[in-house]
């Protein structure tokens, strides 16, 4: 019988990334290692090894410039439930962070209850879309703006977008996310102004679409599009509560919903000051 003597709280570094992934395949997700990687670069993870340094729970928390930061990734190995490692693991992110940060995450059914009794409270949803099947779309083009490849002097103008379609700025896991990138692009104005930007993250199962910010949904649409139209996989997209125009379309372009879990926040009464803009998250564990 496992007892907590023979588990000891740390902080993972690069070494453990193979060790993470396996607890990662233990459960059914799809954690690989460019995904570890660009959680570690803009956040710390902390849990749980075993007396043969076996990783058997997770925790991760992302922090973003001002006053905000998200908790993801919390896993316990199937053998090491019960004995509060996922709470003990969580509760570490908690205090690695100022008293006065908001802190939010997007809940599995699972872990609802026990950020319940840490003092999560439910503020928003988000809707989880997946398809292997995408149907593309038709008379999105438009001669209102252009859409051009990411440049790396596009990137002060990309976070100004996300800040006020996030609720907070988050340079570096932005620089972070892009370096991860399958694709990267922004749509201009007439004046060359970004109006919006979007990426793709290819994963050992989806390629997730997020984040993207557009003035409409119109735009929103367009950018999945380029993104989505040549890839022949899986796809994934997970939309903040509040789209119902933008859902409407892509449950006609073959997406199917497969969850709606909630958005909880801890140190704050409500979600963050947002502008409509944000159309689909990076993935849950960024907020």
């Amino acid at each position: 019988m496992t007892t907590f003597n023979q588990l000891q709280l740390v902080l993972f570094d690069a070494n453990d990334i193979s060790g993470l992934i396996a607890l990662s395949d233990s459960v059914g997700w799809d954690y690989d290692e460019s995904e570890i990687r660009t959680v570690m670069m803009s956040g710390k993870i902390f849990g749980h090894k075993n007396a043969v340094g076996k990783i058997v729970s997770s925790a991760a928390i992302i922090t973003y410039d001002s006053n905000l930061a998200s908790i993801g990734m919390v896993i316990v190995h199937e053998n090491y439930r019960g004995l509060g490692l996922g709470k003990l693991a969580t509760q570490k992110c908690i205090e690695s962070v100022s008293e006065h940060t908001e802190i939010m995450l997007v809940a599995t059914k699972d872990g609802e209850p026990l950020y319940k009794k840490m003092g999560f409270t439910t503020v928003d949803y988000v809707h989880k879309y997946l398809t292997d099947n995408y149907s593309g779309a038709k008379n999105l083009a438009s001669n209102d703006y252009t859409i051009e490849d990411f440049n790396e002097r596009d990137f002060a103008d990309i976070v100004s977008l996300d800040a006020a379609a996030f609720g907070d700025k988050r340079s570096n896991f932005l620089r972070n996310r892009i370096k991860q990138s399958k694709q990267c692009i922004v749509v201009k104005d007439y004046d060359a102004n970004i109006i919006g930007f979007g990426l793709s993250i290819l994963g050992p199962i989806n390629l997730i679409l997020g984040p993207i910010i557009a003035p409409d949904s119109k735009t929103a649409s367009l950018i999945i599009n380029i993104l989505a139209k040549d890839y022949n996989g899986k796809l994934r997209i997970d939309v903040p509560y509040g789209h119902a125009e933008f859902i409407k379309w892509i449950e006609q372009s073959g997406f199917t919903e497969a969850n709606k879990p909630p958005v909880m926040i801890l140190h704050a009464e409500k979600m963050p000051i947002r502008n409509n803009t944000l159309y689909a998250i990076a993935a849950q564990i960024f907020g």
